[in-house]
């Protein structure tokens, strides 16, 4: 490859040590948000009673009664984050979460700016996973086989 018709030396090496690095990152991305979501609905899960009690007093859902609104956020806290990790219909799991996240910071009425910090940061890494996909390292990959020329 050439840039400005110049030769660029190692470009290949550079191409692939950046494949690599970018199949690590979007893994690594995917196993943080898993961790992050997955462990908050089983611990949800842990103590059921606390977790309807919350969405009773203090998470104000919007368009859905608390005791709904805990079962479908306790469901889409361990499934989607499942999906996540395996990089199994990634781009579907990940708009999920990501609504479930705006959902979640608009449904406190008061929260500190540490934790909405992290809401931030999460949607940032759940819009990457919308924007790039799940990586080399899924199983979006093996089913929905790319092209050559997608590579």
């Amino acid at each position: 490859m050439t840039y400005f018709n110049l030769r660029i030396p190692y470009l290949d090496h550079i191409s692939q040590a950046r494949s690599i690095v970018e199949t690590l990152t979007l893994l690594s991305v995917r196993g943080y948000l898993f961790s992050v979501f997955f462990f908050a609905g089983f611990n949800k899960l842990k103590s059921w009673e606390s977790t309807l009690f919350l969405f009773e007093y203090e998470y104000v859902v919007p368009f859905l009664r608390h005791d709904i609104a805990a079962y479908i956020g306790t469901a889409t806290e361990i499934f989607l984050p499942l999906l996540l990790l395996l990089g199994l219909l990634t781009p579907l799991a990940a708009t999920g979460l990501f609504i479930f996240n705006i959902v979640a910071v608009m449904s406190l009425a008061e929260m500190a700016p540490a934790a909405f910090l992290l809401h931030v940061i999460w949607g940032g890494l759940i819009f990457s996973l919308i924007i790039w996909g799940p990586g080399k390292i899924s199983v979006d990959r093996v089913l929905f086989k790319p092209n050559k020329t997608d590579r």
